[in-house]
């Protein structure tokens, strides 16, 4: 157990830097890269550059969102 509080604490981070960024894009694109790990493609407003992130990042980003 000891091992995982760091990862939990670096995933913390990552989602945080990620909702700070989550308003900069206007369009969410679901994408299967292949059938293990489905992604998600955050296409930004101002251009067509994107960010990709995993599902259950994003689940536990918006589930974060709606206890703040």
């Amino acid at each position: 157990m000891h091992g995982k509080s760091v990862g939990f604490a670096s995933q913390k981070s990552r989602f945080r830097n990620v909702k700070a960024q989550l308003s900069l894009f206007n369009r969410i694109i679901f994408t299967k890269l292949n059938r293990k790990t489905p992604t998600i493609s955050l296409v930004d407003k101002s251009s067509l550059v994107g960010k990709r992130i995993s599902i259950g990042c994003l689940l536990y980003l918006l589930s974060y969102i709606e206890l703040t």
